[in-house]
């Protein structure tokens, strides 16, 4: 990993504190007056004029500071190029009391303590020499490069090492998404991603060692030693499982839409997060991984999971699809009151009858579509670091009543765009998937699931996929083998109802949700747009 210097400029706004500490024998403390510059003079002891050297050096004034030693020329030069490698926010300096001398004495050694902040959490302390001599026109602080720190020499300059400039999170194609900055880590040019930034920066930061140095270097910039610290660690960035194709085709899907969408994307074999994106419309909050709506007939794939696995009903039997149909106390109508008459239940869920699944959800016992939605991972939940995550609720459902409601994804039913996305990629893997961000950090699975039987899922594909070649999502039919189930969720006005695809194509398993849309076409055609834009 490159690591970068940052430069150090002591400027007159420069925060700085002197602490200073001397004694007075037979020497006279002064000080300049206000706005005076401070002046050789043989009525000012040494130990005062270390302390306006002091003082001028930590408050930035070098000239001052320069003119307070033996070779201003030297010392200014010195002072101001010395130190610019490490871009100090502070210095403090404390004079430890000088030695007594006697009054003809003309020279004395003390010790002063440095102490530079180089930026939040980095301190460095250590103690220098501080001699001074005297003349004919007073005291002086004899110049060497050493007042800046014991080791340095002329012509050589300090530095410091940290992160800086290199990547802290890849995606996994290698491509920066994140990199160190002076404050930590700061999205890379063109990163996407936006709405999972912030969270992946946060994993970065406490993942990684604030390994910090300073070194000393030649004239030509090459490095000789370290003074201090422990060099930036050549580890390796952090690895997103996002796809960076896919969160490019992702973003544009939504971007595309004209009303709030969100749209999670999942590889299946894996659990492998490929992509989160919302358009502008939806706002900033991650309501792609934490939204909790009404899945429509989306759940419909969870609906003909508890069927299934129930028996006596399978994929060829035959079934009523009226346009409206009076269950209990409920009437429930097909989209537009369409009418199949007797169909097939596979023909049924590609058409998205609604009476028929109603009807269905309704003689279910009470606890069915609950055990269904598990097996989906509906109710799993997940400890993704940097994540917070809901993939829905479904609980059992007492009444008749409520079980057909539920059973067409309203009722009480919830799901968000993520816990679609994973129910779409358990039906493809056929496995409990755990979802991840990370290569190299594991997902606590909190809440975990079993996935539906293999006879249940084999039935349930073709249902998926017939919904794409002859139901209700034709226009992704010729974008490759695309399974899949549209959904429409009712809200009061039924012209603001939001609009679902879920289904997978290969190993890449998604969801989509189009608010406000009123069907559930723009979301079959965000699907499109994705798809369309994914390589291969």
């Amino acid at each position: 990993m490159r690591v970068g210097a940052r430069r150090w400029i002591l400027g007159s706004a420069a925060l700085a504190v002197v602490a200073i500490v001397a004694a007075a024998a037979v020497v006279l403390w002064g000080g300049p007056s206000p706005g005076t510059e401070p002046r050789r003079q043989e009525v000012r002891g040494p130990g005062a004029v270390a302390a306006d050297y002091l003082a001028a050096f930590a408050r930035g004034d070098l000239a001052a500071a320069a003119a307070l030693t033996d070779d201003p020329a030297a010392a200014r030069s010195a002072l101001a190029d010395a130190p610019a490698g490490l871009e100090a926010d502070r210095v403090e300096a404390a004079l430890a009391p000088l030695p007594e001398i006697a009054p003809d004495a003309e020279r004395v050694d003390g010790t002063a303590t440095l102490t530079w902040t180089l930026g939040k959490g980095r301190s460095w302390t250590y103690d220098t020499a501080v001699g001074l001599r005297r003349d004919e026109r007073g005291w002086a602080v004899h110049w060497s490069p050493a007042l800046i720190h014991p080791e340095l020499q002329t012509g050589q300059s300090l530095l410091l090492r940290t992160r800086a400039g290199s990547p802290a999170v890849l995606d996994r194609q290698g491509r920066a998404l994140l990199t160190w900055q002076a404050d930590g880590p700061v999205a890379a040019a063109d990163a996407g991603a936006p709405i999972l930034l912030p969270a992946m920066g946060r994993v970065a930061a406490e993942q990684a060692d604030d390994d910090w140095s300073v070194t000393l270097a030649d004239e030509a910039g090459n490095e000789l030693k370290t003074l201090h610290g422990t060099p930036p660690a050549e580890a390796e960035p952090l690895i997103a499982t996002l796809d960076g194709p896919a969160q490019r085709a992702a973003q544009s899907a939504v971007d595309g839409v004209g009303a709030p969408a969100l749209l999670v994307a999942l590889q299946p074999s894996s659990g492998d997060i490929l992509a989160v994106a919302q358009n502008a419309a939806a706002g900033a909050a991650p309501d792609a991984l934490i939204g909790l709506y009404a899945p429509g007939s989306t759940f419909k794939i969870a609906t003909a999971t508890a069927v299934l696995g129930q028996g006596g009903v399978g994929p060829g039997t035959v079934l009523p699809c009226p346009g409206t149909a009076r269950i209990g106390t409920r009437t429930i109508p097909n989209d537009d009151e369409f009418d199949l008459g007797s169909v097939s239940l596979h023909t049924a869920f590609a058409h998205s009858c609604n009476t028929t699944f109603a009807r269905l959800a309704a003689d279910l016992p009470a606890d069915a579509l609950a055990r269904a939605a598990d097996r989906l991972g509906l109710n799993a939940d997940f400890g993704i670091p940097g994540l917070t995550t809901e993939a829905g609720g479904v609980a059992p459902a007492p009444s008749p009543v409520q079980r057909l409601e539920d059973g067409i994804g309203q009722g009480k039913v919830q799901a968000s765009p993520f816990g679609v996305a994973l129910m779409a990629a358990t039906v493809a893997n056929g496995t409990a998937v755990t979802p991840r961000l990370w290569r190299d950090l594991d997902t606590a699975v909190n809440v975990g699931y079993e996935p539906p039987s293999q006879a249940v899922l084999d039935q349930l594909r073709p249902m998926m996929r017939e919904v794409v070649t002859s139901g209700t999502a034709t226009a992704l039919n010729g974008l490759g083998d695309v399974h899949g189930k549209t959904g429409t969720a009712q809200l009061p006005d039924p012209t603001q109802a939001h609009g679902w695809f879920a289904g997978f194509r290969g190993d890449v398993a998604f969801a989509v949700l189009v608010q406000g849309s009123g069907t559930s076409a723009p979301a079959v055609d965000a699907t499109a747009a994705f798809l369309s834009g994914l390589p291969g």
